[in-house]
């Protein structure tokens, strides 16, 4: 098995590996390269693979990171005010986020989905690949994922802001 065990600046990549954001978010983890070779990915925690990451082997192997297209939500609006307040709402559930101009995507929740109709907005399914944000301080995209159940005990240095966690 190829062991990718460091990220490369420049190069030359001979095979390309396709991953979903759930899997581009580990450091560790058994792959496939797209070429059919089996391959484990070795890197520091907390960094995400992104689309066109160079990842290489110690004999010189360079693999092409490809972000796969996955289920989404993807809302259009050129409202600028409205978009705001979906990020807003969204943002306070720590959704993982893809904002570009007039266009907003998150993995796909029929919640959130009918969280941002209720704001005027109208979410359509899309199969795309997904390419967050990386965050305010240049963290990962889901360094610190987590669900916002009814039972969810919220103590882990969210200072600052609050969350209605019961709000739909």
């Amino acid at each position: 098995m190829l062991e990718l065990t460091r990220r490369i600046a420049h190069g030359d990549a001979s095979v390309t590996l396709t991953l979903p954001l759930d899997r581009r978010i580990r450091s560790r983890l058994r792959v496939t390269l797209d070429d059919g070779t089996a391959a484990g990915v070795f890197l520091e925690r907390g960094q995400v693979l992104r689309d066109g990451d160079l990842l290489g082997t110690v004999d010189g192997l360079v693999v092409r990171v490809r972000a796969a297209s996955e289920p989404l939500s993807e809302v259009r609006c050129p409202d600028r005010l409205m978009m705001a307040r979906a990020c807003y709402h969204l943002g306070n559930r720590h959704v993982p986020l893809q904002i570009a101009d007039g266009l907003l995507r998150y993995q796909h929740d029929h919640v959130l989905d009918d969280m941002l109709r209720g704001l005027g907005l109208q979410p359509g399914l899309v199969q795309a690949p997904f390419e967050p944000e990386a965050g305010a301080y240049g963290g990962s995209a889901q360094a610190h994922p987590h669900r916002h159940d009814k039972d969810h005990n919220h103590h882990h240095g969210h200072a600052g802001h609050a969350h209605d966690d019961h709000a739909g």
